[in-house]
C-alpha cells in the first residue's frame, strides 16, 4: 500500500524537475481596491447582464499626487513588454499592440517578447531584475508578481489608476468587476491591472440530467452527489459489466479545480489571521474543511459516482454520455461544442461553478499587467524623468488595452471572461451564439480571485499532486489527513530550500 511519505518524495522530485526545466533557456520571440460587480438583469438569470456597477463597498484610496510628466515628453518613448500569451490570445495581443503603436497620440512604441509558458517568463524576469535588460511591463500571474514585489521591483499602480489626467475615471474603474481588481492588491499597493481572466467550471449535460429525473443543476455538494450517482446507476442497469464505472464525474485534480472544491467546503489556503499558528504568507492545507472536501470527492470515487479517465481530454466521454460532469476551463468550451457536433450529439449542456456545503464557488485566475521599477540607468536620469516617462508610457498602453472596444475584440478571439461591463454592449451577437459563455459570465458576481500569495506559485502543484496521489493509489478515506500533513510538510520543505 503506498504511503503519504511516498507522495512527498514523488512530489519533491516532480517539483525539482519543474524548477530545473523552468530555469533552462527560455523559449521566446521578440518582436484598497476599486469595487464593481456584474449584476444579473431583471429576473436574476445567470448570463443576462446589465452594465450597471454595484455600489462600492471598499474605500477609495486617498487621491495620489498628479504624475508630473508633460505629454510632449512621451514622444518617441520605446517600452518593452514581456508576456506568455499563446494561441488566440497571443494573436489578438499582437494585433492590438500594433494598433497602439500606429494610433497612439504620443508616438509611444511598444516592443514585445513572447514566452512559451509562465515558468520561463518568471525565471527570465527574475534574472533580469539584477540586470539592465528588465522590461518596463510584464504580463504575469499574481503569485509571480508577489515574489518580485518582495524584492522591491514592482511599481504601485494606484497613482496611475487614480491620477486625474492619466488614470481611469470612477465610472471606468467601476466598469471592471471587483473580482478582477481584488487579485493584485497587497499591503495597500496595487501590483497589477487585470489582463486576462478565466475560470474552471463543471461542464454539465442538462439533457441527460433531465432524463435522469433532475430538473435543475446541483446547487450543493449533496445534490451533486445525487446526480453523479444517478448517472452511474444508469449504467448499472444493463447486463454489460464493462461500463459499470461510467457516469457521474470524471476525476480532475488540477490545481484550479481542487482549490475550487476546497473553497466550496469552506477550506482552501489558510491566510494570515485565520490561525495563530500560521505565519504571514504561509500555505496550510491540513484543515478540517479541506479534509471534508477531499473525503467527499474520494467518497464519490469509492461509490463509483466518479471515475478516472485515461483519455487525454474528457470531451469525447462527455459527448458519449460516459460522464454527466467533466471539469474544464472556459477557454475549452468551444472544443467541447466541436466534439459534440462531430459525434452528432445534440444534448443541451452548460457550465456550472463548484457546488459545496452552502452554495457554489467559482475561482477566477489569469495574468495581470505589472509595471516594473526602472533600471538604475533610467533612475539616474535627470530629475528621474526618464523613469517616470517609461512607467507612464507603459501605463497608457495598459489603459488602452483595457478599453471596452479592445476587450470586446479580446472576448471574440479568446472566449474568455470580459474585463469590462461595457464590452457586453457590443457582444450581443457573440452572446447569442455562445450560450455557455453567456451563462458563465453571469457567475462573475459569485467568483473569487486566486490566492494572493507568492508561495502559491509552487504550492498549487503540491495540491494537485496530493489530490492525485489519493486517487491514483486508491487511498483509504481515513488516510487523507496524513496526506494533508505531508502536503504541508512538502510546502515547508520547498520554502526552506
Amino acid at each position: 500500500m503506498p504511503t503519504p511519505r511516498l507522495f512527498r518524495l514523488a512530489c519533491l522530485a516532480l517539483l525539482a524537475s519543474f524548477v530545473l526545466t523552468a530555469c533552462g533557456p527560455a523559449a521566446s520571440t521578440s518582436t484598497s481596491a476599486p469595487d464593481s460587480t456584474l449584476r444579473p438583469a431583471q429576473g436574476g438569470a445567470p448570463g443576462l447582464l446589465t452594465g450597471t456597477p454595484a455600489d462600492t463597498s471598499t474605500s477609495t484610496p486617498t487621491p495620489a499626487p498628479q504624475i508630473e510628466v508633460a505629454p510632449e515628453a512621451l514622444r518617441g518613448i520605446h517600452i518593452q513588454v514581456w508576456h506568455a500569451f499563446s494561441g488566440a490570445a497571443a494573436d489578438v495581443f499582437t494585433n492590438q499592440l500594433a494598433q497602439f503603436n500606429t494610433l497612439n497620440q504620443w508616438g509611444i512604441v511598444v516592443y514585445q517578447t513572447a514566452y512559451g509558458d509562465y515558468s520561463s517568463l518568471f525565471e527570465d524576469v527574475d534574472s533580469a531584475l539584477t540586470s539592465t535588460r528588465r522590461p518596463d511591463l510584464v504580463v504575469a500571474l499574481p503569485e509571480q508578481t508577489f515574489t518580485w514585489e518582495a524584492k522591491g521591483a514592482v511599481v504601485d499602480l494606484n497613482p496611475y489608476l487614480y491620477d486625474p489626467a492619466w488614470g481611469l475615471t470612477a465610472n471606468e474603474i467601476a466598469d471592471i468587476p471587483a473580482t478582477f481588481w481584488t487579485q493584485d492588491p497587497v499591503n495597500g499597493q496595487r501590483l497589477g491591472a487585470p489582463a486576462q481572466r478565466s475560470a474552471r467550471f463543471l461542464f454539465y449535460n442538462q439533457t441527460w440530467a433531465r432524463e435522469l429525473g433532475f430538473s435543475a443543476p446541483p446547487a450543493t455538494a449533496d445534490e451533486f452527489r445525487q446526480q453523479a450517482c444517478a448517472a452511474n446507476a444508469y449504467y448499472r442497469q444493463d447486463a454489460n459489466k464493462q461500463n459499470d464505472g461510467y457516469g457521474g464525474w470524471i476525476v480532475n485534480t488540477q490545481p484550479e479545480a481542487m482549490l475550487s472544491w476546497l473553497l466550496a467546503f469552506g477550506g482552501g489556503v489558510v491566510m494570515v489571521g485565520q490561525s495563530p499558528t500560521i505565519k504571514d504568507g504561509e500555505i496550510h492545507f491540513a484543515t478540517p474543511a479541506n479534509q471534508s472536501a477531499l473525503e467527499f470527492l474520494k467518497g464519490l470515487y469509492d461509490e463509483h459516482c466518479a471515475w478516472i479517465s485515461t483519455e487525454p481530454n474528457p470531451y469525447e466521454s462527455f459527448a458519449r454520455r460516459s460522464a454527466l460532469f467533466v471539469t474544464g476551463d472556459l477557454a475549452e468550451a468551444p472544443r467541447l461544442t466541436q466534439t459534440l457536433a462531430r459525434l452528432n450529439n445534440s444534448d443541451e449542456w452548460t457550465l456550472l461553478p463548484f457546488p459545496g456545503l452552502n452554495g457554489v464557488v467559482l475561482v477566477t485566475s489569469g495574468p495581470s499587467y505589472t509595471l516594473l521599477q526602472s533600471t538604475p540607468e533610467k533612475q539616474f536620469a535627470a530629475q528621474h524623468s526618464l523613469a517616470a516617462q517609461h512607467s507612464l508610457a507603459a501605463w497608457l498602453f495598459v489603459r488602452w488595452l483595457l478599453s471596452a472596444e479592445n476587450q470586446a475584440k479580446w472576448v471574440e478571439a479568446t472566449g474568455l471572461l470580459p474585463l469590462r461591463f461595457s464590452a457586453l454592449d457590443s457582444l450581443g451577437e457573440y452572446r447569442a451564439g455562445h450560450p455557455q459563455w453567456n451563462n458563465a459570465v453571469g457567475y462573475i458576481p459569485e467568483a473569487q480571485a486566486s490566492p494572493q500569495l507568492a508561495a502559491w506559485r509552487m504550492a498549487q502543484y503540491v495540491l494537485a499532486d496530493g489530490a492525485g496521489f489519493i486517487f491514483r493509489t486508491n487511498l483509504a478515506v481515513e488516510k487523507i489527513p496524513s496526506v494533508l500533513d505531508e502536503m504541508d510538510a512538502t510546502v515547508e520543505e520547498i520554502s526552506n530550500k
